[in-house]
Order: C-alpha cells, then structure tokens, then sequence
C-alpha cells in the first residue's frame, strides 16, 4: 500500500486526476471504477479541463459505479446516475451506453444485484477503482457489519450515513434509507484502487490503514489489495 500525502485537498484531487488521465492515455479502453459524493467532484472538473484541452480523450472508455440509492430514477436530481451526468458524463466525450450504474428502480434489487455484478464481471473489472471514505470506515455504501459482503448487493444504511448524506437533501427525511453497492469482494478485483480523503477523515484512515482487519472498519479490507494508493492532505 503506497499512502501520498499532500499539502491541501486540492492538489490530492490534482494527483487522482493526473493517473486517472495517465491509465486512460496508456491504456484507451480503461474500465474505471468511480465514486460519487463531494469528495470526488473536484477531481471530475480537472478530468473535464483535461479532455477539453485535448489531453485525454475518453471515447473508448467505460465507467461503472460503486452504487445508487433504492428508490430513486436517474432523472432525479438526488440520484447518483444524475449526479454523475452533472458532474462528469455530458461534460466529457463518453459515448452512449458506456456508463453503468445499479438501476435504483428496480423492481427486484436482489435480481438488479445479480444483473449489475454480471455487467460489471462482463466488462472486466475495474482497470482503476476510485474511492472516497465514511466517517465509519465504509466504502461504497458497504456499511460497518458483521462480515464482508462479496458481491453488489441491497444494504441498509446507517444512521451515520443518512445524516451525513442529509447535507444533500432538503430534509434529513427526504434520504433513502436504502441502496445498492457493490460488495467488498467486487470492489477488491479491481486492478487497482486510489482512495482519496480529506483531512476530516484522518482518524478513520489511519485505523483502516494500520488497524486490524475487521467488516466493522470495511476500508481495513484495502490492506488485502495488491496495488491500493491513499491520497490524503496535511490539512
């Protein structure tokens, strides 16, 4: 595990960005694995500068996510699937049909589990997964629990998430309560992950870092992974 702190949240964001463009000028066809939420978004504006000004180009690329909320359309404005089209998706030269998200309508979320680990296996697996982390040490929305889920799968959230999450919506009630992520075990096939937190977030960092290797700390799972990057900042 490599860990590269920087001086300010900004220049961590300048750091995803630079490798996320060096995987996709090296390798055209990349798989990326991304994340949504406002750890990210600064990273998706430096990704967009880049491609307007010609230095990668993301036609061939495909993207899957981490997860969406149950109950949810991708026109609605709370989605993730509409976070992401804001964000990065109509901002960059993705083509049609080459982004992929868990589908929050579904009539069947075990089933629409099922569909989206099949899409995600049929494309390969992340070449790159992003990730951002929870105060409680969740990654996706693979919450503190009693042991790793292996696959995408529907999960409760916590009250800790909800609340955090609530800054979002207009209500703390307006938050779903429930949602669909990828599972520990999806996420740790990826080729390789960057981890990306601010300074709010060094205490639950270090115990996923150095801590021991508990589905109470989901992140602590990264310890596994052969080629995991934590970027964080000193302030």
């Amino acid at each position: 595990m490599k860990v590269i702190v920087t001086g300010s949240y900004d220049e961590s964001c300048a750091v995803v960005a630079e490798m996320i463009k060096d995987l996709v000028v090296s390798k055209p066809n990349a798989k990326l694995g991304l994340a949504t939420g406002g750890t990210p978004v600064p990273i998706y504006k430096k990704l967009i500068a880049m491609n307007e000004a010609g230095e990668v180009d993301f036609s061939a690329v495909h993207t899957v996510n981490l997860d969406e909320y149950c109950g949810l359309s991708g026109d609605n404005p709370q989605s993730y699937r509409y976070f992401m089209e804001k964000h990065l998706f109509s901002q960059v030269n993705l083509p049609q049909g080459s982004t992929h998200l868990p589908n929050g309508t579904a009539p069947d979320m075990e089933a629409e589990a099922r569909r989206y680990e099949a899409l995600v296996e049929s494309l390969g697996y992340a070449d790159l997964q992003l990730l951002g982390i929870g105060h409680n040490g969740h990654i996706g929305f693979n919450e503190p629990c009693e042991s790793f889920p292996a696959a995408v799968h529907p999960v409760e959230l916590t009250e800790s998430t909800i609340q955090a999450n609530s800054r979002l919506f207009d209500r703390v009630e307006d938050v779903p309560t429930r949602a669909i992520t990828m599972g520990i075990g999806t996420i740790l096939k990826a080729r390789r992950i960057l981890l990306i937190a601010g300074a709010d977030k060094r205490e639950i960092v270090e115990k996923a870092l150095t801590g021991p290797i508990t589905p109470w700390v989901p992140a602590s799972v990264l310890q596994l992974h052969r080629d995991v990057t934590v970027i964080t900042c000193g302030e």
